[in-house]
């Protein structure tokens, strides 16, 4: 890898030319990054959907160009204006705007805001940080609101839609080492052995559910994940039990939500967004110290992780796009 002072390292940097979204790897400096006062040298970053949409143009993910793409890094501090950081110190950073605002992690150096940057956590590495992500950030987030809400094993089970994929299937294995009864709906037909190793108690199958149609159905849940939105997330309102939370992290079904405010009002049911983009300082500090400790994955080895090499990003982007991928895919940046 090269260094700051020679001038020059490898980015993949995403343009927008004549209408169309064109990434490729360009040789840069670290006057062409977007301003911050730690500068990483970075050694992993990670894929996830957010990603693959940036880097094709399937969906308007980055407000300007030309940017690095990549909403997650880790590695070590190369040189620091924020006295918070040495040269050397493990570090990582999820989000706030990487890939979307600023120049994200698919970069050899990152150049980030000192309040962005974690420290990485006694007892992970880079590699293993980036094995979670924005993907394992997002699902412990989801389970501290919960908790915070009031949350707890023994009250019933937990029901988490989009089960299969990368959140839902991290967070169903958190909730399972946790100790918590968790239900894993799924898409597909063919995941239940898959969601049973991670720790699911039960498994139903989207297409399978009688949703129903009334205000209030049957309480079903003392909690709930939704990925999907729409209406698995109106059928989530409508049957977690009194003074149950809902988190909402995604809109893979649709941004739309037909409900009523009877089970706001008539179960005390809480309805909680869970944005990991802007998450404050102090909640993801904490957050990504439960993922060292409590809320540490035991079941990587099930839910799979392959590493590319930076040369091959973007040949991996398509598979995203088409559904194709299981697990969590880690890009080796080298160095």
């Amino acid at each position: 890898m090269s260094q700051p002072s020679t001038g020059h390292f490898k980015g993949y940097r995403i343009h927008q030319q004549d209408g169309q979204i064109v990434g490729r790897f360009d040789d840069l400096s670290l006057d062409d990054l977007t301003a911050g006062e730690v500068v990483i040298r970075a050694r992993y970053s990670s894929i996830n959907y957010k990603d693959a949409l940036a880097a094709t143009g399937a969906g308007k993910i980055m407000r300007r160009f030309p940017l690095v793409g990549g909403i997650d890094v880790a590695g070590h501090v190369e040189s620091s204006a924020d006295d918070r950081y040495a040269p050397g110190d493990p570090v990582l950073v999820t989000g706030c705007g990487l890939g979307e605002d600023f120049d994200g992690g698919y970069s050899e150096f990152v150049r980030a805001r000192g309040d962005w940057v974690i420290p990485i956590p006694t007892g992970m590495d880079a590699h293993q940080a980036m094995c979670l992500g924005t993907a394992g950030f997002t699902a412990a987030l989801a389970i501290s609101r919960l908790e915070h809400n009031g949350l707890q094993p023994g009250r019933g089970s937990v029901a988490v839609t989009g089960a299969s994929g990368g959140v839902g299937s991290l967070a169903v294995n958190m909730l399972a080492g946790r100790g918590y009864s968790t239900t894993a709906v799924t898409g597909k037909e063919t995941a239940a052995e898959f969601l049973t190793k991670l720790g699911a108690d039960e498994v139903l199958v989207r297409s399978e559910i009688d949703m129903g149609s009334r205000p209030l159905e049957k309480a079903l849940w003392a909690g709930a994940i939704d990925n999907l939105g729409g209406d698995t997330l109106a059928w989530l309102i409508r049957t977690t039990d009194w003074w149950g939370s809902v988190a909402s992290i995604g809109l893979a079904q649709s941004f739309k939500l037909n409900t009523t405010v009877m089970p706001f009002i008539l179960r005390g049911v809480n309805l909680l967004g869970i944005n990991s983009v802007a998450t404050p300082r102090d909640i993801r500090l904490s957050v990504w110290e439960r993922l060292a400790g409590d809320l540490r994955p035991d079941r990587l080895d099930v839910i799979g992780t392959r590493v590319v090499a930076f040369a091959d990003l973007p040949s991996a982007f398509d598979d995203y796009l088409k559904g194709a991928v299981t697990g969590r895919t880690v890009v080796d940046l080298g160095g």
